[in-house]
C-alpha cells in the first residue's frame, strides 16, 4: 500500500502541505508590500484555498479528490459570502488580525476565482505528489 493510501500518514503528508502554505500566506501577507495590493490580495486569497483543501486532506484523506476540492471551496465560498453579514461583534472579530486571516473583512466577488485557483493549484500539485510517489515506489 502506497504511503499516500495510508490514510494516517497522508494526513501527515496533508498537514505539512497545510502548515508550509500557512507559512508562505503569512510571508505574502505581512511581507508582500512589492508584490503589489492587487497581487498580493489575490495571491492570498489563492493560498487560503489551497490552506483549505490540504486541511480537507486532513479531516478526510480517503475522500476522493474532487470531492475534497468541492467541499473546500465550499468552505471558501461560504466564508467569502459571511462577509455580507455585519454585526457589530462579528466585525470586532473581523477588525484583529487572526480573525481577519480567517474571515477576511470585506465581500469581494473577484476572490470566488482566486479561490477556484488556489485549489485547482493544490489539486494539481497532489495529483504531482502522487505521481512521483507511486513512479518511486515502482521504480
Amino acid at each position: 500500500m502506497s504511503e499516500l493510501k495510508k490514510p494516517f500518514k497522508a494526513a501527515g503528508v496533508f498537514l505539512a502541505l497545510a502548515c508550509a502554505t500557512i507559512a508562505v500566506g503569512l510571508v505574502v501577507h505581512f511581507h508582500g508590500a512589492a508584490l503589489g495590493p492587487v497581487a498580493r490580495d489575490v495571491l492570498g486569497d489563492a493560498l487560503w484555498a489551497m490552506m483549505i483543501a490540504w486541511l480537507a486532506g486532513v479531516l478526510a484523506p480517503r475522500a476522493r479528490l474532487t470531492v475534497r476540492c468541492t467541499c473546500a471551496y465550499a468552505v471558501c465560498a461560504t466564508v467569502e459570502l459571511s462577509q455580507l453579514y455585519h454585526t457589530p461583534a462579528l466585525d470586532a472579530v473581523r477588525a484583529t488580525t487572526l480573525g481577519h486571516l480567517v474571515l477576511g473583512s470585506g465581500f469581494d466577488p473577484r476572490d470566488l476565482a482566486a479561490y477556484a485557483a488556489g485549489i485547482a493549484l493544490a489539486a494539481l500539485l497532489e495529483s504531482a505528489i502522487r505521481r512521483r510517489h507511486v513512479h518511486r515506489l515502482t521504480a
